[in-house]
């Protein structure tokens, strides 16, 4: 899934209009996507119109109590994952990059 940032928006100034992301993840609705500087955050999913809505087939799906969804690919999808990426932890940044760097390079051989 490939989306792009609508508009400027001055609480979100580490993205940019019309620069495609590539989604890594959905949790509690929101894409997570790697920013300008590289970092894997979470964007609520209103701030992007869809360039392409195919999903990649690997990602787990689950919904939440309130109906929101949870998406990610089974390496990335277990609770605390993202809480160990950022703090480092070096088996969480092998496995992050790792996927994504297969993800980027799909994207790319695609587009």
């Amino acid at each position: 899934m490939i989306v792009k940032l609508k508009k400027r928006n001055p609480q979100f100034r580490d993205l940019t209009v019309r620069q495609p992301y590539l989604v890594i993840g959905i949790e509690a609705d929101d894409f997570r996507i790697l920013n300008d500087a590289g970092r894997p955050f979470l964007y609520p999913r209103n701030l992007f119109s869809l360039i392409d809505n195919r999903e990649p087939s690997d990602w787990v799906n689950e919904i939440g109590d309130d109906g929101e969804r949870y998406s990610y690919p089974l390496p990335l999808n277990r609770p605390g994952f993202f809480e160990d990426f950022f703090d480092q932890k070096a088996r969480a940044v092998r496995t992050f990059w790792r996927v994504v760097n297969r993800r980027l390079t799909a994207a790319g051989e695609v587009a």
